[in-house]
């Protein structure tokens, strides 16, 4: 039933190349300024119209951190004093206020993710609060409701049993424990120290609240790693069980991201160390039982995300792979971004920018897109290829009203490389990814990305 991707060393590194996640197409770098708040809000009213009856999902982004992790490039302020969350919970009250007055009260919140920095920064007082907050502007649903999907970004180091059990009483059913590596010398190399038997603890914290599902996060390419060292992580990981797993590639652009600095180039592994450690992953979570859902992800045949992708209901949107992302998506907090209707739209990234503008009763957006006809079939396109890694050609005749040969001839033609190299089978009803081509799923979305064609400069990590 699930098909286990073969890794070929000689068509990795034919087309491992920079390219997008694919977490939105268009992708971020297509946002522009001319997108304004007014459009935003008139895409929240096509979407009344369009999809009154239809549930949301909401984002908050949680800047703060306790400490610094040298390897991350994700909007975040490292700090101590925990009263400046306080004054961020101030103004998000404040941005929920706006968005609540642009949605029909009637559309109940089935999905909701809090991310960062670290969103478990916040104490017990301050998520009473939050809670309360997001409760009194949002329909939210009851923690008995089964299509409850809540779900929180957790760093082990700043939760206790007690606090996860707060957590499940708040509706949180679904947690992500970032983890990267247990290697000491690894996690002292990135300054997250953080013992196994810690992660072990909330995850058995988690799973006594019965949690819907536990998520690990992990990073290969890190500082001092090796595949012998990484292979015990590995091990150490599939002993924890959880539900779903991301392996990362670790990223190094220390020109984007400033506490990359703090990583010295020549204590991370080769290129080819690093497909060893991949390859290697992958081999040891398929035999452990784990799926291959693409694009890094792996889970449990029995989750959601593995029976979604059988029955061919798997999306992507900003969080990764999910079961929700036909919802319109209302992100609030600095940096964060919002997917209403047609649109994509981008809060401000600095705390100075985002409190100002909202003193002034203005929504801290700075940029976003409205997608065009054409944007919207690339976009499913892409979708499907990622999720279930076929296209059925039909589908988007019968949806669009396209000839879909001729609307993408050029992507076809292509395609044709990748057919004759075994990434892919072509045929005139649509395309099917082979087991080798899994891996470079990216790759072959960058085939649909007509932004890609135009574009010059280099903003994407590999794809390997």
């Amino acid at each position: 039933m699930y098909q286990i991707p073969e890794f070929n060393i000689d068509l990795i590194k034919k087309y491992d190349k920079a390219g997008p996640r694919y977490t939105s197409y268009p992708t971020a770098v297509v946002f522009n300024d001319e997108f304004k708040p007014a459009n935003y809000q008139q895409q929240a009213q096509l979407s009344n119209q369009k999809n009154n009856k239809q549930p949301l999902s909401l984002y908050f982004h949680i800047p703060f951190c306790d400490t610094l992790c040298f390897y991350c490039a994700c909007n975040k302020i490292a700090t101590k004093k925990r009263s400046k969350a306080d004054i961020y919970l101030d103004y998000l009250d404040k941005e929920m206020a706006m968005h609540e007055a642009l949605f029909d009260k009637s559309r109940v919140v089935e999905q909701m993710h809090f991310g960062g920095g670290t969103p478990t920064f916040l104490t017990d007082q301050q998520f009473d609060r939050m809670m309360a907050m997001i409760d009194r502007h949002f329909p939210l649903l009851k923690n008995s409701d089964k299509k409850r999907d809540y779900s929180i970004e957790i760093d082990p180091r700043s939760v206790t049993k007690s606090s996860i059990q707060k957590l499940a009483a708040h509706g949180f059913n679904r947690f992500s424990l970032g983890v990267q590596d247990v290697n000491p010398t690894v996690q002292k190399a990135v300054n997250r120290i953080q013992p196994t038997e810690m992660v072990r603890d909330i995850i058995n914290a988690c799973r006594e609240v019965n949690a819907r599902s536990i998520s690990v996060d992990l990073i290969y390419g890190l500082p001092f790693q090796t595949l012998q060292s990484f292979s015990q992580t590995i091990d150490a990981i599939i002993e924890l069980s959880p539900d779903r797993l991301s392996v990362f590639n670790y990223a190094h652009m220390p020109h984007l991201f400033s506490p990359q600095k703090r990583i010295n180039s020549e204590d991370l592994p080769k290129a080819e160390e690093k497909l060893a450690i991949l390859q290697m992953s992958i081999k040891k979570l398929t035999q452990a039982g784990y799926v291959y859902i693409g694009m890094d992800h792996f889970a449990k045949p029995g989750d959601e995300l593995a029976i979604a992708q059988a029955n061919g209901s798997l999306q992507r949107n900003f969080q990764g792979y999910t079961t929700h992302a036909k919802l319109d998506l209302v992100a609030i907090g600095v940096s964060s971004i919002s997917s209403v209707y047609h649109s994509f739209s981008q809060n401000v990234k600095s705390l100075q920018q985002y409190y100002a503008l909202l003193d002034k009763q203005q929504f801290p957006i700075y940029r976003g897109y409205e997608l065009n006809n054409d944007d919207l079939i690339r976009n499913e396109v892409i979708q499907q290829i990622a999720c279930q890694f076929r296209l059925d050609f039909s589908h988007f005749e019968k949806e669009f009203k396209i000839d879909f040969k001729q609307h993408f001839k050029t992507e076809i033609e292509d395609l044709k490389e990748m057919h004759d190299d075994g990434l892919l089978t072509l045929n005139e009803q649509g395309l099917s990814v082979s087991a080798a081509g899994r891996i470079l799923v990216r790759h072959i979305c960058m085939v649909f990305d007509i932004y890609l064609r135009t574009q010059t400069k280099q903003r994407f990590s590999k794809v390997i």
